[in-house]
């Protein structure tokens, strides 16, 4: 059980209502060899209500360093479960290796995703490789294997023991006219300071006739000394676009003149000289511990995630930021309503009311479902390890997805019948 970390006050600027949900768990990872385990990031569909995710270990690969699996609802209510495919099923890991992030479909039906380890170039991360981006192909008869290939592998243009092209990835790519975007936590121009892993990148992939096209869009760090770099450091997640073609996102570290920092939303704009950084907020963290999640972005261009410590209590909290010349407006968390979140906010559009997880905090210390409403009303929908033996998942890490009818899924990374994580479902 983990104790709370962070100082619980009285007064919070949101105010707080218990939720009424029902709760599932739809799949309990059974762990290798035949399944996977410590899944950390979150789902999606298909447009035949199968959902499809990565899980970070477990497998039949020569190492267990992870599946893709797909999950299918069945008559009876059940679930069941098809791994897809185990990385690490080659020498070396060449075909990737530990996916910590979620993945995309594009309009042919193939899957794309990025792992944090494995491919063909040497990385100092403990694994085999610096990441790669991979293709999952569904097979063209019913019952047959995907296919699964690698599009990059990162660390492909080294410089002076660093990775100009980035690292380590472990975010979610973003399909936009048939192109992949993306971002590496390590590597870049700016990445390879005093020896350290600072930096970081966001990338495109576009596709080309034998091969796919790699085009760095900002490196971080890139103005920065020693381990201070005012435009951001060590973006854990993806980016998002809004309508006119601009990329925001989070970094973990960075944003101060004069130390590491507490992390960074961002802005990027396109124009003819390449892509320009805009920083939205780099201020709202009191303690180490930045922003981890990816962003959303409503009609009126308000920016929404979550920062994973610091606020008014010490826990974290959500944050909406304007560009519009409003004042920001954040939530903080007090512990007994979650602590840390790890991922961004679902943000429901009818209703304006956004939904995500913490991976600590609540009744047992092991992570909340939240929802705040419009208003700034905060419910709490579900506390993991609610249940004996935490068979109903503990520690989500990944975003939220929902459905037509308005029910949110997503993973606990540790938890379940076997302690291995849990698919879940929600109904608010």
């Amino acid at each position: 059980m983990k104790a709370i970390l962070c100082v619980v006050m009285i007064g919070l600027c949101c105010t707080l209502a218990l939720g009424q949900a029902q709760y599932k768990v739809l799949w309990s990872f059974l762990g290798t060899p035949n399944d996977g385990f410590e899944p950390v990031s979150g789902l999606v569909f298909d447009g035949s209500g199968n959902l499809y995710g990565t899980a970070s270990r477990g497998g039949s690969g020569i190492l267990p360093y992870g599946i893709v699996f797909e999950l299918s609802p069945k008559a009876d209510s059940t679930w069941t479960e098809t791994v897809l495919y185990n990385f690490c099923s080659v020498t070396a890991c060449l075909d990737g290796a530990v996916p910590m992030a979620g993945l995309v479909f594009d309009s042919k039906g193939n899957l794309y995703g990025t792992t944090y380890a494995g491919g063909a170039n040497d990385c100092e991360n403990g694994f085999f490789g610096c990441g790669t981006v991979f293709e999952l192909s569904p097979p063209s008869l019913p019952g047959g294997n995907w296919t699964e290939a690698v599009l990059y592998d990162f660390c492909s243009d080294g410089i002076e023991g660093g990775c100009k092209d980035g690292a380590e990835p472990t975010s979610q790519l973003t399909v936009r006219d048939g192109k992949l975007y993306g971002t590496t936590t390590t590597g870049g121009a700016g990445g390879f300071v005093n020896g350290c892993c600072l930096g970081g990148t966001v990338f495109e992939l576009s596709p080309g006739n034998n091969a796919w096209i790699y085009a760095l869009l900002y490196n971080f760090c890139a103005d920065g000394h020693d381990y201070v770099c005012p435009d951001g450091s060590a973006p854990q997640a993806g980016v998002t676009f809004d309508d006119i073609g601009n990329l925001y996102g989070t970094t973990k570290a960075g944003g101060s003149l004069h130390g590491l920092g507490n992390g960074t939303v961002y802005k990027l704009s396109p124009g003819a000289d390449g892509w320009t950084e805009t920083l939205l907020s780099s201020h709202m963290l009191d303690q180490d511990g930045g922003p981890l999640g990816e962003v959303a972005v409503d009609k009126l261009d308000n920016i929404y995630g979550t920062f994973s410590s610091g606020g008014a209590t010490f826990c974290g909290g959500v944050f909406r930021l304007s560009q519009k010349g409003n004042p920001p407006k954040t939530f903080s968390f007090d512990g007994n309503d979650g602590q840390g979140p790890s991922a961004g906010v679902l943000l429901e559009s009818k209703t304006a009311k956004i939904y995500g997880t913490t991976s600590a905090g609540g009744t047992a210390q092991e992570g909340t479902v939240f929802g705040i409403m419009a208003s700034g009303t905060e419910s709490v929908l579900y506390n993991f390890c609610s249940q004996p033996g935490c068979v109903d998942g503990e520690a989500p890490m990944g975003d939220l997805i929902t459905d037509a009818n308005g029910n949110l899924y997503g993973t606990a990374s540790f938890g379940g019948s076997s302690g291995n994580g849990v698919v879940f479902e929600i109904t608010p």
